[in-house]
């Protein structure tokens, strides 16, 4: 058999919707100045879908440092991996500096977030290792754990943020390390980017009392949004020092590309000469990094920025909680309003709020959400105002009537191409 001979028997649980979906609901082109207003399909949106927490993305100091560092070294400097011949003291800079903030002794630059973080599960735990994992952790943990298995390691989940069977998962791990004679590391997320919840820290540490395992947090949602001055989950729920390993993104409040992993020195020492995705990987481009380095100090020296952050947060979740929206158990920014439909009605109101109301937002449907279920997941950044909160919440107003009375009930997806 060809092996594409499948890709004409189906395109996959989201491919199936591209050739009606392809250019509107998914991969769409917003253009324009990143900011709240942007175009889409030639006129002005309201937009609420940008990772762009703190808006640092159009900052003036970031886009001159941005630009400046650009204009000395162009995009191919450093040339090669890290331990090749990529190494610059700008890098070292960076690291030192991320370490310090999030308080540990060292920390790693990454290329991107995704390959890195399948990259330091791999490193990490070996076929005799067990992984412990929260069952809605992102995709991006589930293919290193999925890399962890195909080379004979064994795994359990557990129930979303369910500390119970966290705790009888860790004895089934307990029991297997003890015949392989490997050890435990539990993976779970800072920030759930879907939902907005938190990852249960406070009490998954409180397990390492009984049992004996490393704990490592995804926390690229929550870094810079989350903790008194910025540096996490881990520092809101004052557990900093029984996060073991803690995994952050640039691509979420620091509006840039890259990522870092922060730990003790000998286990970041362990990850830099053993961590494929880097050592097979040219090095992060000198002017990611000296953004990087101006995006870090505007979020330690500006803390108005998570302050607008979180006042344009909780306007807008307090706003649409009294229209008696279902947002979940969102703890942070990221705001889902979970409504009942189908996959062709979500794609009607989506069209509707889109071309009647200019608010783009992004539609969840199944795989992702359970059948029958449809979510809108709202992004305020720092830099939206209350006045487009205002807004926001008049027009999911209207759209949950116009739901619930059928309006947007059809028997196939919406196309509008």
């Amino acid at each position: 058999m060809d092996i594409f001979d499948k890709i004409k028997k189906t395109m996959g649980p989201l491919g199936q919707y591209g050739k009606d979906a392809h250019g509107y609901f998914m991969f769409p082109k917003l253009e324009g100045e990143i900011s709240p207003k942007m175009k889409f399909r030639g006129k002005e949106v309201l937009t609420w879908s940008l990772n762009n927490y703190l808006g640092l993305a159009n900052h003036p100091e970031v886009r001159k440092a941005d630009a400046e560092a650009a204009a000395e070294y162009g995009l191919g400097y450093p040339m090669g991996a890290r331990m090749m011949s990529g190494q610059t003291s700008k890098h070292e800079e960076l690291e030192a500096a991320l370490a310090e903030f999030v308080g540990k002794e060292d920390s790693y630059l990454l290329n991107f977030g995704y390959q890195g973080m399948v990259s330091i599960i791999d490193t990490l735990a070996s076929r005799n290792d067990v992984i412990v994992y929260d069952s809605e952790s992102h995709a991006c943990i589930m293919d290193g754990i999925f890399l962890h298995k195909a080379k004979g390691g064994k795994s359990f989940v557990f129930p979303h943020n369910d500390i119970a069977r966290c705790e009888k998962m860790l004895e089934f791990a307990t029991k297997r390390a003890k015949e392989t004679g490997g050890g435990i590391l539990v993976v779970t997320e800072g920030v759930f980017g879907m939902a907005g919840d938190l990852g249960a820290l406070d009490k998954i540490v409180a397990l390492k009392d009984k049992f004996e395992f490393r704990l490592l947090v995804d926390d690229a949602h929550g870094f810079g949004t989350m903790g008194k001055t910025g540096a996490g989950t881990p520092e809101h729920f004052g557990v900093t020092d029984k996060v073991d390993i803690l995994f952050n993104t640039f691509a979420k409040s620091m509006a840039a590309i890259g990522a870092f992993v922060a730990a003790n020195e000998e286990v970041v020492s362990y990850l830099r000469y053993n961590l494929r995705s880097q050592i097979f990987a040219k090095s992060l481009p000198m002017p990611i990094v000296i953004g990087a380095l101006k995006r870090l100090e505007l979020l330690k020296t500006e803390p108005q920025l998570k302050e607008n952050l979180w006042t344009v947060v909780n306007a807008l979740q307090k706003g649409l909680k009294e229209q008696g929206f279902d947002l979940g158990k969102t703890e942070s920014p990221v705001t889902p309003v979970f409504l009942n439909g189908s996959v062709p009605e979500a794609t009607q109101l989506t069209m509707d709020l889109r071309e009647n109301y200019n608010i783009f937002c992004s539609i969840v449907v199944y795989p992702v959400i359970p059948k029958d279920q449809l979510m809108l997941r709202i992004i305020p950044t720092a830099v939206h105002t209350l006045e487009d909160v205002e807004y926001t919440i008049k027009a999911f107003g209207e759209v949950k009537e116009k739901l619930a009375a059928g309006a947007y009930q059809s028997d196939k997806i919406a196309n509008i191409l």
